[in-house]
Order: C-alpha cells, then sequence, then structure tokens
C-alpha cells in the first residue's frame, strides 16, 4: 500500500520552533501554514498525502505521477491533493520560492461554495502543474510573500485573510491556464481511470454517521461509469499498476484510520458510514488490512 503522509509526518521533516503551528487545528478551523522552499527535500517519496498543498517551485526538478513524470525547468505552480499520489526529485541548481499546506477543513470554512476535492486542479487527472512567465511569477509570488507576512503576524483574524488569499491564488491559477486544466492522455484507460478515482474520492470524508459509502466496488464504479466491469479493471491496472479493489480498500481503510483518530464513534458507526453491512465485516477487513482490530488500534492512535 502507497505510504499516507500525515501532516505529523511532514512536520517531522520540516521542524518549526513553535510546535503547535503543526497542530491539525492551528487556526480552529482545521490547518494552514506557508513555507519557504530554500530547504526543501531533494527527494520525496511516492505516495499521498492527507493534506492539500500549492508549491511555487523556482528550481529545477520533476514531479512524479503514477502514469506520467513532469519535467520543471522554469517557474512553475504545482497543485497536490489527497487524491493524486506524487513525488518530487531535485534537479541541479539552487531551489527557491515557497508553499502552503491546509486542510480541506480550513478552506471549506465560512462562504466557501463546494467541494475543495472538486476544485479542478486538484482532480484525478488534471495537469497539476503550471508553468508561469514573467507576470505571472510575479502576480503569484506576491500573493504568497503576502502570506507569509500575515501568518507571523498577531492579527487577530489572520487565519480569515489567508483563507480568503488562499481562495484567490487558486482562482488566479486557473485563469493562467483555463483552456489545459485538464491533461488529454493517449487512450481510454487513463481518462477512465481519473474518472474512477474522482468518484471514489467524491465518497469522501465521511461527516456523520448517518452518511454511507454508496460505492464499494469495482462493479458500482463500472455502472456509475457505463464501462464493464473488466474494462474499468483493465484501465486502472493499466495506468496505476494496482487493482480496482485495491484502491478502494485502501481509501477505505484510510477513512477508517481518520475516524478511529478523529471522532468518538462507535466501531459500529463507522462500520456502517465505510458502507459495511455487519460491524464484523468491517473487523476482518480492517484486520486483513493492518493486522489490529479497529478497537485495538483506536487505542494505540
Amino acid at each position: 500500500m502507497e505510504p499516507i503522509e500525515t501532516l505529523a509526518d511532514f512536520y517531522l521533516r520540516h521542524p518549526v520552533n513553535n510546535q503547535s503551528a503543526f497542530a491539525e487545528n492551528n487556526t480552529g478551523q482545521g490547518h494552514f501554514n506557508v513555507f519557504k522552499r530554500q530547504l526543501c527535500v531533494q527527494r520525496s517519496p511516492f505516495g499521498r498525502r492527507d493534506f492539500y498543498k500549492v508549491t511555487l517551485i523556482i528550481g529545477q526538478g520533476k514531479m512524479i505521477y503514477a502514469d506520467r513524470e513532469v519535467q520543471i525547468d522554469r517557474p512553475a505552480l504545482v497543485f497536490s491533493s489527497p487524491s493524486v499520489p506524487s513525488a518530487w526529485e531535485s534537479g541541479p541548481g539552487p531551489q527557491t520560492g515557497c508553499f502552503c499546506l491546509f486542510t480541506q477543513t480550513f478552506i471549506e470554512s465560512g462562504e466557501y461554495k463546494g467541494r475543495l476535492p472538486d476544485f479542478p486542479l486538484f482532480q484525478p487527472g488534471a495537469s497539476h502543474v503550471i508553468f508561469l512567465d514573467d507576470d505571472q511569477l510575479s502576480l503569484i509570488s506576491g500573493l504568497l510573500e503576502r502570506m507569509q507576512k500575515v501568518m507571523a503576524s498577531d492579527y487577530r483574524a489572520k487565519y480569515d485573510m489567508l483563507r480568503s488569499y488562499l481562495r484567490v491564488l487558486m482562482h488566479e491559477a486557473l485563469t493562467l491556464s483555463p483552456v489545459n486544466t485538464i491533461e488529454t492522455h493517449a487512450g481510454s484507460a487513463a481518462r477512465i481511470t481519473a474518472q474512477f478515482l474522482t468518484l471514489l474520492e467524491r465518497q469522501f470524508p465521511i461527516d456523520s454517521p448517518e452518511q454511507s459509502v454508496r460505492l464499494k466496488a469495482p462493479k458500482d464504479f463500472a455502472v456509475s461509469l457505463a464501462v464493464h466491469t473488466n474494462h474499468l479493471n483493465r484501465s486502472v491496472k493499466a495506468v496505476t499498476g494496482r487493482t480496482t479493489s485495491r484502491l478502494i480498500a485502501d481509501r477505505i481503510l484510510q477513512e477508517a484510520q481518520a475516524l478511529l483518530k478523529h471522532t468518538d464513534w462507535s466501531v459500529t458507526q463507522i462500520a456502517g458510514g465505510l458502507g459495511f453491512d455487519e460491524p464484523a465485516y468491517f473487523t476482518n477487513f480492517f484486520k486483513k488490512y493492518t493486522g489490529a482490530s479497529p478497537g485495538h488500534t483506536r487505542t494505540v492512535i
């Protein structure tokens, strides 16, 4: 299973003076932080993160995704999300720029319309990388520099202000590349896989015990996509190297661990929210992939 980097994992690699800054609810409504890139790692492991990230890269390197690599040879703005596994490899020369990371709870607070996973540049199948000319670089750099100053300030409503700057940054990025937001991949396999991953991710997070996952098996997704199950399975395997069933299981397991950690719901409630008809089925599923029961896992998280 691909590793999932948590906020705590991230801050182990990027220690800060005030350790409360990495708390998952450091803003009171989710997490937000902004950093300079000068101390960025030369190589990050391929995998998923449980947070969102927008990075201004000034320097050479490449972004690595499941189905492609994108060479960075000029200033670029990169959008990373929990639904798209990726890795970074630095090239020769200095690395500058900056990045901000945040949770879905942070950006969706207040008057935000829609869901963050539906934002085009974060969706599976999106280009995720926007190359910048000099004028665009000046605009984006200015926004991020302002965000760093606000973050370091004592302004009482600074997180509301940062949330507004972040939303402006996201929509400015859309205007920079309105036509090429979604890449066109050769063949239908990549398109079907992107649609499958989007449907999978849209079912999460589970916000209440009354909510329940609707699409739980490859055949459920195949019906929604109007393709044969075998065709879906072949396409997903060809693009990601993994089976449809395993991708579904991994995402359900990720959500299960989050619910065990962050809620006081009973195991029965969590099982129902994740689409299991009986708690015993959920317990067997959880033990199969983790080697421990949900109850035991909750006591040691």
